[in-house]
């Protein structure tokens, strides 16, 4: 991961993200935390969720507008815009303000869909392709790492002050952000004006990841993992209550999580270039199913916090294979375009699993809800294997030493993509 920071532009780059990524730490756990602390209900708590991930429905008409506008100048002004939207959580008081809790969640989604485009375009931008995977690896690794102190400092922050001290601290992350990354110097060509219907433009991004045959399978599979996924939001909650934990106790599970993601974002750039992004997909998809699976059977809290960290092992390694494996194989031209229509596809079923998981919590014990978890989650690591064998082995051959050939070399499963721009001075 230290060559990514060799590169010009992007330890100032990182240092910006990394503020945004401390105030998100801080905040995502306590906004559910918060609803099910004002209206003591499991089910609130997971919808919290639920509102973050609908504006995903609608990322690709913001795709479009992403692909319209430069990279660095969009991420600037989206952190500030995302530091105010947080602004109104200090007028939450009780219950009847819990809409704007949602609110905000909902905003927050929009953050989620319009930064991580923004910032996928400008790494292609600024990296070259072979430090592409350093630079996810180096960026995610330092996102999960803040599970190991951030919940705990939004959990205490919340208890001591309030929320509304947890909201101040979260915009001015954002703000921060938004001032270093502005003092990045990247030079970037206007984007191409595009001559074909709207309805074409918005989208190419979708028709791209049905055509690109990697993409498209690794999505199925993803989909299948996250239309389960979402049950851990209110189903984390009855573990609690079945261990006789209070609320905020969710804080140090997240946190021991953290360790487990360290260690798996540390070793993930490795593990991507020893294996290929799809059989990195495929072992963090195992690692996550035995992690849900064990939290299922053990009687033990202290195994559940262990069983979490294997969960949070599974997660960078996933993520930085899967990002790396999006900018490889997707044009510049098209990248917002793209990035938001993943959106769409992750979006739906995690939608579906979060209104699903409100319910299932009042249904059946939180054992049940994990056992299916894991069963979905190993089935589509076994979907990953079977429809993509053939590139996975040629992924392995090509990164074997006894092996001389380049890393861009294509495989008879890669389709043409154009070439990485140069490094603009």
């Amino acid at each position: 991961m230290k060559q990514a920071f060799r590169q010009a532009g992007f330890p100032r780059l990182y240092a910006g993200l990394t503020a945004s990524m401390f105030g998100d730490s801080v905040m995502l756990l306590v906004l559910s935390m918060w609803v099910k602390t004002i209206t003591g209900s499991n089910a609130q708590a997971g919808l919290t969720f639920f509102f973050m991930v609908i504006p995903a429905l609608f990322a690709p008409l913001m795709g479009v507008g992403i692909d319209r506008a430069r990279r660095k100048p969009l991420l600037v002004w989206g952190h500030v815009l995302s530091g105010l939207m947080v602004l109104p959580l200090v007028f939450v008081r009780g219950a009847g303000q819990v809409w704007v809790i949602w609110v905000v969640a909902a905003l927050y989604g929009v953050s989620f869909i319009v930064l991580p485009a923004a910032l996928n375009g400008l790494l292609k931008e600024l990296m070259p392709e072979e430090m592409l995977v350093d630079a996810n690896a180096s960026l995610q690794t330092t996102k999960e790492s803040f599970r190991l102190f951030g919940p705990l400092v939004g959990a205490l922050l919340f208890t001591w002050l309030g929320g509304w001290a947890v909201a101040v601290l979260d915009a001015a992350s954002f703000f921060v952000a938004a001032t270093v990354i502005a003092a990045l110097a990247v030079h970037e060509d206007p984007p191409a004006v595009e001559e074909s219907h709207f309805w074409a433009q918005m989208t190419s991004g979708m028709r791209h990841l049905a055509h690109e045959h990697v993409l498209r399978h690794v999505l199925i599979g993803f989909a299948m993992c996250i239309l389960v996924l979402g049950f851990t939001e209110s189903a984390v909650y009855a573990l609690l209550d079945a261990f006789d934990r209070p609320a905020t106790f969710v804080s140090v599970i997240v946190s021991v999580q953290g360790v487990g993601a360290v260690a798996g974002g540390l070793s993930s750039s490795w593990v991507v270039k020893r294996i290929g992004e799809v059989a990195a997909c495929v072992v963090g998809l195992v690692l996550l199913a035995i992690g849900i699976l064990v939290i299922a059977g053990t009687h033990s809290f202290v195994v559940v916090c262990l069983s979490a960290g294997v969960f949070g092992a599974s997660l960078p390694l996933i993520m930085v294979a899967f990002m790396t494996l999006i900018q490889r194989r997707t044009p510049q031209a098209i990248m917002g375009r793209v990035s938001t229509a993943v959106e769409v596809v992750m979006a739906t079923p995690q939608a579906i699993s979060l209104a699903l998981g409100s319910l299932l919590v009042v249904l059946l014990s939180y054992r049940q809800i994990f056992t299916v978890m894991a069963l979905v989650t190993a089935a589509a690591a076994a979907y990953l294997v079977v429809t993509l064998r053939r590139q996975i082995a040629d992924d392995v051959r090509r990164s074997s030493p006894a092996v001389l050939v380049p890393a861009e070399a294509a495989t008879t499963d890669a389709p043409a993509v154009l070439p990485t721009p140069p490094l603009e001075p």
